[in-house]
């Protein structure tokens, strides 16, 4: 925004008139340097060889498998899922839960209690990777609310 010094006639020394008019003419000319880049660049953008390309069918994906949770409660219940378990189940169990996917492939996410015994996490633990899980992730609650 522009001012104006007023000097000489009416008014005293210190008024300032302000010049509310924008000066687009920067804006214009970048604006025309931008088109004419564009209508250069676009036509050479464009493939002028005609191709006749071959039809491509790909196998349709499978979804990402659902995450399995393994829970473990203060009192020793161990859950896959929402169903109860033992440690001797433990490897049959998640077996089926993975079906024909490889074991050592699969991310396991354990959540326990916090007043859950180590030794309880540990014997879920080594049932996973006696069954050939090796991938374990650990879920805890978020610190920063």
């Amino acid at each position: 925004m522009g001012a104006k010094l007023s000097s000489g006639s009416g008014g005293s020394k210190f008024h300032i008139e302000q010049n509310s008019e924008i000066n687009v003419t920067p804006f214009v000319d970048i604006m025309l340097v931008l088109l004419i880049i564009f209508m250069v660049a676009a036509p050479m953008a464009t493939v002028s060889i005609e191709v006749k390309l071959p039809t491509a069918v790909a196998p349709p994906q499978q979804n990402p498998p659902k995450p399995i949770y393994i829970s473990i409660q203060s009192d020793g219940g161990v859950f896959i899922g929402d169903k109860p378990t033992t440690l001797a189940d433990l490897g049959a169990d998640m077996k089926i839960q993975v079906g024909r996917r490889e074991p050592e492939k699969e991310r396991i996410f354990i959540r326990c209690d916090r007043t859950t015994r180590y030794a309880d996490f540990m014997q879920v633990m080594n049932a996973l990777q006696d069954n050939g899980f090796y991938s374990v992730a650990l879920i805890g609650e978020d610190g920063n609310k």
